[in-house]
């Protein structure tokens, strides 16, 4: 098959071979250690002598050779585990607890077998030192980024059906989740608590996470979380439309299932009732306490406050009608600015809706456009694009371009005119039409991506009042107030993807998994890989920063990260590592074999595959040549743009090799990956599986032009025990003089890889991102050493490739080859091998590990012959080679023993061998058994020596101390009295000489007072908003040092839109003439305070003229916040933004 297509080929790629053909010379195959102790001159006579004639490698003796391990390093480790292992005695234990032994894998094994096999001697390919070769570090505790608080570790995708995470916010104790399914929280006073483990009675996938609850029943996806702390509710927007209230503080009843702390229990949703038809993708409540909330195509809503506070008032067995009186209540803005069927604002669908708190405005962000909204009045201030150009009139429809009509033309424009040309013509013609439509549809793709680059993901209000917009190009984008754009930034090449601020720093989560932390200019002050996926969401609350990747993790950093807590956090987790370290051991067979696009006999597979895998717990087979044809080669080319692959004799295999195995029975097939003849497919033992997951598959093209996938490579990646294996099946160059070609192809193929991440298309689409495709390359385009362009095979702790390479025998004759293979002079060939000698020049396979060759070289044989006779007799008597081979890449980059968390995996060959009696193909199988200790962390375990490190070490407690002191500032009034459309200055002034102070301004309550004088409850409004009759501006600011903000109270009488029927007011009969009483709250915080200080104003509404004496129950100066209720720290820090005592 080879010289089917090769040959046609040959030009297309001679492009690619950087240097002639190397010319005979005598190489030598491995290192002296691992040589014979013979003469080094070899003769066919003395050899003879040595070694008996058999007619295959299958009778072979393994070597008792013992392996020298190479080293590690200690740079990056990203902690994730899935096993639960209580903390005892058993901890402090160094040897290998076989978790996967014999005797757990086969009914009657025995864990001895293990001991008995001695390892086979490997050689070792030079050129693993340094750059994209070098195994990553790993380390106890990941010395380039802050620890973080493993709120909820990373679970396995295929645990997360229905249960992914989408967006979270913080309360001022609790921390809450939106899922597919309803919402869940934790408590943070249980943030530290150890996981129930996998006997509780958690599900699958939260076995690791911190006790928590979860709402019961079926609900509709989570798209979006606002929190109501006035009100003590939690408000979501779901994918049906539908907007619910969830309370907070709930008591959950127990015994009614599905508790996440092994508690047991569920809670229900409050308030609800129909927003819209489509799904709700962003809410927010005004500065005046109205819900806002933003629709597909353009739509906004608005719930006025006193419509939702009536309904919450009603009893549960009035449900209907609260949400019936809701629902009525509604103020649709797009209808609102639509004239005779021209609409002001754009039409494409709200992705983000922000309050401005300071000015008593609110964004509204589409995808390319803004539009801008008074809080109070409901009444459009203006419409602006990304680049801050006005526009009158938006009209942005968007569509799709069909990619797939050229394609389909393409392969199927067969000219009439190339018929003569013959079979092998018209094959290339159709292969490089395809070839050339892949290109055609990848330029019009970059395009399109180049057009949605510049897309809004994110927007922020910090403390000092200004807007920040984050783009999927990266850009981070200043605004201020009134949707001037002021300034950009560019920190990072991912799509931003949400902001959040805490002072006066500003947290920036990108597709990549990065964090970044600016300051209120944009100045970049630090940034380090947070998460492995992109950082959807980001909220603080309980003293930490809380992300939210697309894997569903939680992580909570520091709210002084990065800093001097951090340190001493890394200095004493990395002190207890042995009490949160895990060893586990199982086996993994890999098989190898191209099949000349045959099929082959039951008895065939199981000689190969069903004869091994009884005691393996991973089993991956990678196929060449299932598939060759030219119109195949063709289509697969085209498929593979569009995202189909996979084929019917691809399935075929599948099945016959499940069945071989006993897969029904014993193994379960996790995934697979075809790119025209390459098949790759992975089977994972039962008892083995839950700890096995998250697979994601890669395919590299490399022939004609890189395009088409008669040569190339499909790879397969997943977690096992928390590291990242990687499979690459390959089938590279051919011919005896193309070695450069060859080492080209595995060079692009190293490179090149890249896997697709499904769950992060789809919970990156459900957070906003433009676009698929980008969201791809930016997850890509970040590594956990932070450095740029590091490919995704270098970060993995396992690499085995294995496949056709296609490296022959030089220097030697088809008559001598086969001499020496009848004699079973391997020792020699080796010498002759190219592959061998490449790899000992550090020019392919970099770094690599090959078990020592005791087997007949596995090509070319005449189908249907057995034994060693059937070698090429034909015309051209290719030498025999040894083109199929198995490669692998562990942690080991020096002198190592043992494998621990700074080298989580060390492997070893027990077996290598080549099935010669398998006769359906051209190419013997080949198969290599490799036995697999693996390190872990035990996440559950650490987060809870993380917690006791923070309450108990007196160095953090000092630290946190000296950063929870709130900077001094004063009020100039305790007490206001308006009257009608009267204003009034409230100063608030920063006592500091060195720290900055930010101010926030909220409403805790509106009290109306009658005529004799009695005051009524206060009444918060959503989320601590003001009465439509009082403005305060600015409500929002910073001040500096020695300085003063001026905030001005104003009483107005004007009506709202939401109080307008017809141009009049509603209420005009009966208007409500009593005095009215707020409470005003000026919470303070500085630049980095992990406090925050309250002043109350009482500002009273008079319609009469009387004195009136006003009780002031606050002092002028600033007090701290009670840190009741918050997270149990050792600082007693909190994020208590009221003082409702």
């Amino acid at each position: 098959m080879d010289d089917r297509i090769e040959d046609e080929e040959r030009h297309a790629l001679a492009a690619i071979a950087t240097a002639p053909p190397p010319t005979n010379r005598k190489v030598h195959s491995y290192s002296q250690q691992l040589r014979p102790s013979t003469t080094t001159t070899t003769t066919t006579s003395t050899t003879s002598k040595r070694n008996q004639i058999r007619k295959h490698s299958l009778d072979e003796s393994h070597i008792p050779t013992n392996i020298l391990p190479d080293d590690s390093s200690d740079d990056d480790f990203y902690p994730y585990s899935t096993s639960r292992i209580s903390a005892s005695a058993a901890d402090l234990n160094h040897r290998f607890d076989h978790s996967l032994s014999l005797g757990d894998i086969v009914d009657g094994g025995s864990s001895s077998a293990d001991s008995k096999q001695t390892p086979l001697p490997e050689f070792v390919a030079s050129g693993s030192g340094t750059g994209i070769f070098r195994a990553p570090g790993r380390s106890a505790v990941h010395p380039n980024r802050p620890p973080a608080l493993e709120l909820r570790p990373h679970p396995l995708r295929e645990t997360q059906g229905g249960k992914y995470l989408r967006t979270i916010g913080c309360t001022r104790t609790q921390l809450w989740a939106g899922q597919e399914s309803g919402v869940r929280f934790w408590n943070y006073e249980d943030a530290y608590e150890i996981g129930s483990g996998l006997g509780g009675r958690v599900r699958r996938g939260d076995e690791d996470a911190a006790p928590f609850w979860e709402s019961g029943g079926n609900t509709a996806p989570t798209m979006c979380l606002v929190v109501d702390e006035g009100n003590r509710l939690v408000w979501t927007g779901h994918k049906d439309g539908k907007i619910r209230s969830w309370r907070m503080d709930v008591v959950v009843a127990a015994g009614e299932g599905g508790g996440g702390g092994g508690g047991g229990g569920v809670f229900r949703e409050g308030l609800s009732w129909q927003g819209h038809r489509g799904a709700v993708f962003s809410m927010c409540f005004s500065s005046y306490g109205d819900l806002w909330a933003g629709f597909e195509g353009g739509i906004i809503k608005i719930w006025p406050w006193d419509a939702i506070e009536k309904s919450l008032s009603l009893s549960s067995e009035e449900k209907h009608m609260a949400a019936l009186l809701v629902e009525r209540s509604v103020i649709d803005l797009r209808s609102q600015v639509t004239v005779n069927g021209v609409c002001s604002i754009s039409s494409s669908d709200v992705k983000i809706i922000l309050s401005d708190h300071s000015r008593g405005r609110v964004w509204c962000a589409g995808s390319v456009s803004f539009s801008l909204w008074d809080a109070r009045t409901k009444e459009l201030i203006k419409v602006f694009n990304i680049d801050g150009q006005v526009e009158n009139r938006v009209d942005m429809p968007t569509q799709d371009q069909p990619v797939e009509d050229e394609m389909k033309a393409k392969l199927t424009s067969t000219s009439k005119k190339e018929k003569s040309g013959g079979f092998l013509q018209r094959s290339r013609n159709a292969i490089m039409g395809a070839a050339d439509a892949v290109r055609r549809v990848a330029t019009r793709s970059a395009g399109a991506f180049n057009e949605d680059n510049k897309k809004t993901e994110a927007l922020l209000m910090t403390a000092d009042g200004i807007i920040w917009s984050g783009s999927s190009n990266g850009f981070i984008v200043q605004w201020d107030g009134n949707g001037n754009r002021l300034q950009d930034f560019f920190h990072h090449s991912c799509a931003v993807l949400c902001f959040c601020t805490q002072g006066a720093h500003i947290w920036v989560g990108y597709a990549s998994g990065v964090i970044q932390l600016l300051d209120l200019d944009g100045n970049l002050l630090a940034g380090w890989v947070a998460h492995s996926s992109p950082v959807v969401k980001m909220a603080p609350g309980g003293g930490f920063v809380f992300s939210l990747a697309t894997h569903g993790g939680i992580r909570g950093w520091n709210l002084t990260s990065p800093g001097p807590v951090d340190n001493v956090l890394r200095t004493e987790l990395a002190a207890r590592e042995v009490l949160y370290t895990r060893r586990e051991s199982f086996k993994i067979l890999v098989g190898t074999w191209n099949v000349g696009e045959g099929k082959a006999s039951a008895e065939s597979l199981k000689s190969w595959l069903g004869s091994t895998v009884s005691d393996v717990g991973i089993l991956v087979v990678g196929l060449q040549e299932v598939e060759m044809g030219a119109g195949f080669l063709a289509m697969s080319a085209a498929k593979e743009t569009v995202g189909l692959d996979g084929s019917a004799i691809g399935q075929w295999w599948q099945d016959a090799i499940g069945k071989a195995i006993g897969e029904t029975s014993s193994f379960e097939r996790v995934g697979s990956r075809q790119l025209a003849g390459l098949l790759i497919t992975i089977w994972v033992r039962k008892n083995l599986r839950t700890h096995v997951g998250d697979l994601d598959v890669a395919a590299v093209a490399c022939g004609f032009g890189r395009t088409v996938g008669n040569k190339g490579g499909v790879g397969l990646r997943l977690r096992v025990y928390d590291r990242i294996m990687c499979f690459i099946n390959c089938h590279l160059a051919a011919h005896l003089e193309a070695v450069n070609r060859r080492n080209a192809d595995f060079d692009h193929i190293y490179r090149s890889m890249v896997f697709t991440r499904q769950s992060n298309l789809l919970n990156v689409a459900a957070a906003g991102v433009a676009s698929a495709s980008q969201a791809l390359r930016a997850t890509n385009a970040v590594n956990p050493n932070a450095e740029e362009g590091r490919p995704d095979l270098a970060e993995a702790d396992l690499v085995i490739f294995f496949g056709d390479f296609n490296y022959r025998l030089f220097g030697i004759s088809y008559d001598e080859a086969r001499d020496f293979v009848s004699q079973r002079s391997f020792d020699w060939l080796r010498e002759k091998d190219q592959l061998r000698a490449e790899m000992k020049a550090g020019k392919v396979f970099q770094g690599m590990r090959e078990a020592t060759i005791r087997f007949p070289p596995t090509y070319k044989f005449e189908k249907g012959q057995p034994g060693l006779g059937g070698y090429d007799s034909g015309e051209k008597k290719r030498i025999p080679a040894w083109c199929d081979r198995i490669i692998y890449r562990d942690n080991r980059i020096g002198q190592v023993t043992d494998c621990g968390l700074d080298c989580p995996i060390i492997s070893s060959v027990l077996q290598y061998e080549a099935c010669m009696d398998v006769t359906e193909s051209d190419h013997k199988p080949v198969r290599c058994k490799m036995f697999v200790r693996l390190t872990h962390v035990d996440r559950s375990v650490r987060r809870r020596e993380f917690g006791e490190i923070m309450k108990t070490n007196e160095q953090i407690r000092s630290l946190l101390q000296e950063l929870s002191e709130v900077p001094e500032t004063t009020v100039s009034t305790e007490s206001i009295v308006l009257q009608n459309q009267e204003s009034s200055s409230l100063v608030i002034t920063n006592k500091s000489g060195k720290d900055m102070v930010a101010f926030y301004v909220v409403c805790e309550g509106q009290i109306s007072i009658n005529d004799s004088g009695e005051a009524s409850n206060p009444r918060p409004r959503g989320s601590l908003g003001f009465p439509s009759w009082l403005e305060v501006t600015p409500a929002a600011g910073v001040i500096r040092p020695e300085q003063v903000a001026e905030v001005s109270i104003h009483h107005t009488e004007s009506h709202t839109l939401g109080d307008l029927v017809e141009g009049i007011p509603q209420n005009w009969w009966s208007e409500d003439t009593r005095d009215k009483e707020v409470i005003l709250a000026v919470i303070v915080r500085g630049s980095c305070s992990t406090e925050t200080g309250v002043h109350h104003i009482r500002v009273r509404h008079s319609y009469s003229t009387k004195a009136i004496r006003l009780d002031s129950r606050t002092n002028s100066s600033s007090r701290k916040t009670p840190h009741s209720n918050s997270l149990q720290r050792s600082d007693n820090s909190s994020l208590d933004v009221v003082d409702q005592s």
